[in-house]
């Protein structure tokens, strides 16, 4: 298993809309127009990530869960690594339902995007001075015979 702890501040400008992904960046500023993104200012983007976790989330049978807090709520998101996956970004970190890697993604096969998030928990990441603590676990899924 590899844990990973991101820092993050919300911005006035998360819509949480898109229907097929999320994203985490080290960008202060957005537009309305970046409406996957869900929350600015990271500490860490792609290519920050530690050996070990990218080791991990590169194999096919690892299981990848974004917890996401903030302002006392909490959102959960699970997808799964694949060997495309590249963390050479040096400022994003997405995740995607599909099956689409690029040098931003974090997972693939994810069971949310940032349109599926609470309403209310989006209204408290949409203050600039909120705080937004990000937590990825990366474990391999153990098979049964």
């Amino acid at each position: 298993m590899a844990i990973e702890i991101i820092h993050a501040r919300g911005h006035p400008n998360i819509l949480a809309r898109h229907k097929t992904t999320f994203e985490f960046t080290k960008d202060e500023e957005i537009s309305e127009r970046a409406d996957c993104i869900i929350a600015v200012s990271a500490d860490k983007g792609a290519r920050d990530l530690s050996t070990q976790f990218k080791r991990l989330a590169r194999l096919p049978d690892t299981q990848i869960i974004v917890e996401i807090s903030s302002e006392g709520s909490h959102e959960r998101i699970i997808g799964r690594g694949h060997p495309d996956l590249t963390f050479s970004h040096k400022n994003d970190l997405v995740g995607r339902i599909g099956s689409y890697t690029c040098g931003r993604t974090l997972m693939i096969h994810a069971d949310k995007a940032a349109l599926h998030l609470g309403q209310d928990f989006v209204k408290k990441i949409r203050a600039r001075d909120v705080e937004i603590i990000v937590k990825l676990i990366a474990e391999l899924i153990q098979h049964e015979f």
